[in-house]
């Protein structure tokens, strides 16, 4: 190695790949002494929202990073605890030109990312950051009077109006640090808590997820969902099954995918649509795209969502909270199908078709009228993609709380089934107690009581609860306009 490479370490956080990744290619193009860092933080893996399947997630696609960090060169350090402290000590110990990571917008790490680009500059560091998890960084949008957008409609014609940025390659031929140096990292009198290899993770439900870790499974996905599903994607999203969706969500949010390597792929099964049906097939799935990044911008703007609701109406609202109504809703014993069976599948699978989101969301907060931040957190804990600004937004959008216009939305679970699980076959995959109860009465739910076989009876009435919702919800305050 030429001692005039100058030495750069960076920091992977969401973004556990190496192809397609710009902060990375940045520091690359500057020099090919670049070393890998990702720090294993107690704080984080063992927190109460941090689901087990996407602990899992997270592992495994760490576990091929480093292989893909040998095969380029170099490699990919492992450190255990709390990253303020160890990056700037491992920085100054390898003698570090500058510290690279790509940009977040999650109050919490935006806080912390500003505290530590202080610490390295003070004391001498370099500091370098990207945005790499969006397509159209969050400032580079504004309503023609210079305000964020708060509206998804306005922001998404104003974002495919943005160009977006090609893929760039994953770097080779990079420079190993020295063996001294490692030696010198181990051997110190207060050693950098190191790791040879990412620690060890099972989790009973990955068989059964369908978001499947690691660089490599994530492109494979994208190829069969481009070839086989995107253009009939329109007609396919709605239905509670793994087929007519990607299933990146989990890729996207730990960045196994870059969201520039989905875009380029739409744009390549778009040339070759042969009907206005497949091509609008393929501008509704940009358009999921673009959701993404409208939560995402909303969270950087307004740093508060993470905390409550955007309408300040909504902090009034007399949520019943009944333990019993949020547990049987958790545990999939609602006594309405389509509902528990959504439940089901995340908790045994870590995922949760976005249809059945939306359902099951409607379901707590305005069937059971529960404060719709228990359900925020219950996701959180359980979702391979958990991922604060999605979950948030959409749990907000389900709750009428946030940035949508429509003031009140009510889903009605019986209604939804018989539209989108019209032979039950997603709710027989997750009850299997329910198998040989015919299709007609597990979409309405009025199964009779030798069928049931210990299957609860409906705990609410939705009629009677949707009355009730409105009521509530019509003796808010109205906002001053």
């Amino acid at each position: 190695m030429s001692t005039a490479d100058p030495r750069w370490l960076f920091w992977h956080r969401r973004d556990l790949r190496l192809g397609d990744n710009l902060g990375l290619a940045a520091v690359a193009s500057l020099t090919p002494a670049v070393t890998g860092v990702f720090v294993l933080d107690p704080a984080e893996l063992q927190h109460p929202t941090m689901a087990p399947a996407r602990r899992w997630f997270l592992l495994e696609s760490l576990r091929e990073l480093q292989q893909r960090w040998r095969e380029a060169g170099s490699r990919l350090l492992l450190l255990e605890g709390d990253p303020l402290e160890l990056l700037p000590l491992l920085a100054r110990r390898l003698g570090a030109t500058g510290v690279a990571w790509n940009r977040d917008v999650e109050p919490l790490v935006r806080q912390r990312d500003r505290e530590l680009a202080q610490v390295l500059q003070a004391q001498g560091q370099r500091v370098a950051a990207d945005w790499d998890q969006l397509l159209v960084p969050p400032e580079q949008l504004r309503t023609g009077g210079g305000d964020p957008y708060r509206v998804y409609g306005p922001y998404w014609r104003s974002w495919a109006r943005q160009p977006k940025a090609a893929p760039v390659p994953a770097p080779t031929a990079l420079l190993d640090l020295p063996a001294a140096a490692l030696e010198a990292l181990r051997s110190a009198d207060q050693p950098l808590p190191l790791r040879d290899a990412v620690p060890s993770e099972t989790w009973e439900g990955a068989l059964l997820c369908p978001c499947r870790p690691g660089e490599s499974a994530a492109l494979e996905q994208l190829h069969q969902f481009s070839a086989q599903a995107l253009e009939r994607y329109e007609e396919g999203r709605n239905l509670p099954g793994d087929e007519g969706t990607s299933c990146l969500s989990a890729a996207l949010r730990a960045g196994s995918l870059s969201p520039r390597t989905a875009w380029a792929a739409s744009l390549e099964v778009l040339e070759v649509c042969r009907s206005d049906e497949q091509r609008q097939s393929v501008t509704v799935w940009q358009q999921e795209l673009a959701w993404r990044e409208f939560y995402q911008q909303a969270l950087f703007h307004f740093p508060e969502l993470a905390d409550g609701p955007y309408r300040p109406q909504w902090r009034q609202f007399p949520w019943e909270d009944q333990p019993e109504h949020l547990e049987a809703w958790q545990q999939g014993l609602t006594g309405v199908p389509i509902v528990d069976a959504a439940m089901r599948q995340l908790v045994q699978s870590g995922f949760m078709h976005n249809r059945c989101r939306m359902i099951v969301a409607s379901f707590l907060v305005k069937d059971l009228i529960c404060d719709w931040r228990h359900g925020e957190a219950f996701f959180m804990a359980h979702e391979v993609d958990g991922d604060l600004a999605a979950n948030n937004g959409g749990w907000q959008w389900s709750a009428s709380s946030g940035m949508d216009p429509k003031p009140l939305r009510i889903f009605n679970p019986f209604t939804q089934a018989s539209k989108f699980d019209p032979e039950a076959t997603y709710i027989r995959r997750w009850l299997p107690e329910l198998a040989h109860v015919n299709s007609k009465d597990l979409i309405s739910g009025d199964i009779g009581a030798l069928e049931r076989r210990g299957y609860p009876e409906p705990i609410v009435n939705h009629k009677l609860q949707q009355a009730r919702f409105k009521a509530l919800y019509a003796a808010l305050p109205r906002p001053v306009s």
